[in-house]
Parts: structure tokens; sequence; C-alpha cells
């Protein structure tokens, strides 16, 4: 079966930029220079997860102060309805998921906004593909087999675009990455929530650089 297109033209561009780093975010005045140190290292999207009061004010503050062009602001832990309503109203462009939900699957469709609905059965996989939805987040992927159960589910869900998210880091991302079904990682590895806390942009700009590279590097196989 040839692979279908991924569908939403923002996941197109999560496809081409390969690595959603996932940020927990404390304090709304680090975001900024957050995105400065991740786009400075090759990093063109990232993720904040809605698990902190600074999430909102930081998908707004991101979409006032950072050209669009540059950084892609995704919203994740979207839980519900409201939870795409206020992501959509700050700006965020993609949404994340945790698990899956038809609810914020249709309201996402609502504002025409990209969602990646988590999954980690076959079930959930074959709701997914029932739903009409072209690509989703397999979490936690470490937890549940890794790239051998992305190799597994693409026998019966070849159509199927995924970003493995949960327990990816820069050790093991080129191999997710060279399955035919995925088209991107997310993972906190490249700013972890205790050096945005620190404020080292500069470590995270290194961080991001060497994760860059060495994605780019030739593969030995």
């Amino acid at each position: 079966m040839t692979h279908p297109t991924i569908g939403h033209p923002t996941l197109d561009m999560l496809r081409r930029a390969q690595i959603v780093p996932v940020i927990d975010l404390d304090d709304v005045d680090d975001v900024v220079p957050l995105a400065e140190a991740l786009l400075a290292g090759g990093i063109t999207t990232m993720e904040i997860t809605l698990r902190t009061d600074a999430a909102i004010p930081g998908i707004e503050r991101i979409t006032r102060h950072v050209d669009a062009g540059d950084m892609l602001v995704g919203s994740g832990t979207v839980l519900s309805s409201d939870d795409v309503d206020r992501s959509v109203d700050a700006g965020a462009r993609y949404l994340v998921c945790p698990g899956y939900s038809a609810e914020v699957v249709e309201r996402a469709r609502h504002h025409d906004v990209a969602v990646l609905p988590g999954v980690a059965t076959g079930t959930e996989l074959q709701t997914a593909v029932v739903a009409g939805v072209t690509a989703v987040k397999l979490f936690p992927a470490g937890v549940i087999g890794g790239v051998a159960a992305i190799k597994a589910f693409a026998g019966p869900f070849p159509q199927m675009w995924v970003m493995p998210s949960g327990g990816v880091d820069i050790a093991n991302a080129r191999n997710y990455l060279a399955q035919p079904t995925v088209f991107a990682v997310g993972g906190s590895w490249i700013a972890p929530r205790r050096a945005i806390r620190a404020r080292d942009f500069a470590g995270i700009t290194a961080t991001a650089r060497t994760t860059t590279e060495r994605l780019a590097e030739p593969n030995d196989g």
C-alpha cells in the first residue's frame, strides 16, 4: 500500500521539522528566549504542554513576538474541547493529545487546526482510521515497545503516520525516524524543565544543534 499524504499542511511542516521539543513552561518570561535558543540550534517547532499556568500565555507570547514563519508553536496535553478552544485562541498551530478523544478531534476540525490524538493500542489506531485521522502521537512509545511496536502497528495500519513520544531521546531518535510510518518524534531532552528554569538557553541551543547535526549525518546502515 502506498503511504498517503499526511493531510493537514501543518503536519507536513512538522514532518519537515522532524524534532518536536516537548516544553513544560513555568515562567512565561522564559518562552521567547527559549524559542530563540531552539531556533539558533536548528529546531523550528515547540509543543508547549498545558500542564502549567504559563502555557497559554506562553503560546500567546510566541505568537506575538516570534515570526510564525520561523517557529511553529503547538499545544500539548490537550484533554478537552475547552483546551482546544483556549489553545487555538492563543495561537497554537497544532494540538497534541496523550490519548484519543473523539470530542477533541472533532473540535480541532471545527477550528481547522491540526491534531495528533494519542494512541497506544491497535483498538485506538483503528478508531483513528475510522475517524479519518491521518497522523497520531504514539505514547508512551518507549513503554509500549518502541521501534518494535511501530513496526508491528505498520502491518495492519500502513496508512497511519506516527509521531512517537515518551522515551525518545538523542540516542534513539534516528532509529525512530528511520521507520517509514514515522514523520517526527517528540521529546523533552532538548529543553528539559530544569534547563528552562535555570535559563540555560546556551545549553539548550547546544543540545538542539547536536541533535540536528546528528540527524543530518549519513546513515551507516
